[in-house]
């Protein structure tokens, strides 16, 4: 089962059912999404998600509505007297949980959540500007962030920032589904930081490696030309020792003379065999 469905099953089970303009304020939810529509006074709601149309026959049931509900293939048809609106949308608006009891039907009716180890984006479809933006301004005044598109004839509210989505769902009553989606996302994090670790340490071991091999040409170069035994003691020792040792860092090096020198005297010495090498090549 995906990750969607996992927080509509969820949602499904809430046992918030008591108060009943939240009741009134999840149905109205429903009624935002794009899979409502009213045609010849009956309002009618479609979905393939088993979990959708139960939670809102129980909530039809708990405000008194009669409804019928039918299958057609893979989707589950609910409807009812779209004479109803008028009550259901009779709700404060003001209140905060009627509040998130809207957003929750309307999610319910028309949201998904991608699998959140692989991209982090939520979105609901809404068959109208109007419905979108209502929603929007709703989640606003929690400080949820989100984004409207145009999609095509819908409107597409979706939050694509990890926090923000973890936000939404705790907003809406999905406290299993917020536990499940930070454990996921602090993993997904964890690989991320590994790998730009090891991203950085690889081209750090490049770069090393590198600059030893331009350090051993030099020194080869200066001995092809027979300079190699005019040059002072400390050039020499450092310059066999990093013959010696090619994948060896700065300070590992300088540990190695006998007279034991920090990193910065060994980038000296070698530096000095550098600028003999180009002085050498510069004769030819």
């Amino acid at each position: 089962m995906s990750f969607s469905a996992d927080i509509k099953q969820e949602l499904s089970k809430l046992n918030n059912l008591n108060n009943k303009n939240q009741v009134k304020a999840e149905i109205s939810g429903y009624m935002l999404g794009s899979n409502y529509v009213e045609n010849n006074r009956k309002a009618r709601f479609i979905t393939e998600n088993e979990f959708n149309i139960y939670r809102l026959t129980k909530l039809l049931e708990n405000v008194h509505i009669d409804y019928t509900n039918t299958n057609k293939g893979k989707s589950f048809i609910a409807e009812w007297d779209a004479s109803c609106r008028d009550n259901i949308m009779d709700i404060n608006i003001e209140e905060d949980e009627i509040k998130k009891a809207v957003v929750r039907g309307s999610f319910m009716a028309s949201g998904s959540l991608n699998e959140p180890n692989k991209k982090y984006h939520l979105e609901i479809l809404f068959s109208s500007k109007e419905n979108a933006e209502y929603v929007f301004y709703i989640i606003e005044t929690f400080g949820i962030e989100s984004k409207l598109l145009k999609r095509k004839e819908k409107y597409s509210l979706y939050i694509k920032d990890s926090e923000e989505i973890s936000k939404f769902l705790a907003l809406i009553g999905a406290k299993k589904a917020v536990l499940d989606y930070e454990e996921i996302r602090i993993i997904r994090e964890m690989r991320s930081n590994v790998n730009r670790l090891v991203n950085c340490e690889t081209a750090n071991i490049n770069k090393t490696i590198n600059v030893a091999v331009s350090q051993i040409a030099d020194i080869n170069f200066i001995k092809q030309k027979n300079k190699f035994e005019e040059l002072p003691e400390n050039l020499k020792e450092i310059a066999n020792i990093r013959l010696d040792n090619p994948e060896s860092s700065l300070v590992e090096l300088g540990n190695l003379l006998k007279k034991p020198i920090g990193k910065s005297g060994v980038n000296h010495r070698l530096k000095k065999l550098q600028e003999i090498a180009r002085e050498l090549r510069e004769e030819n």
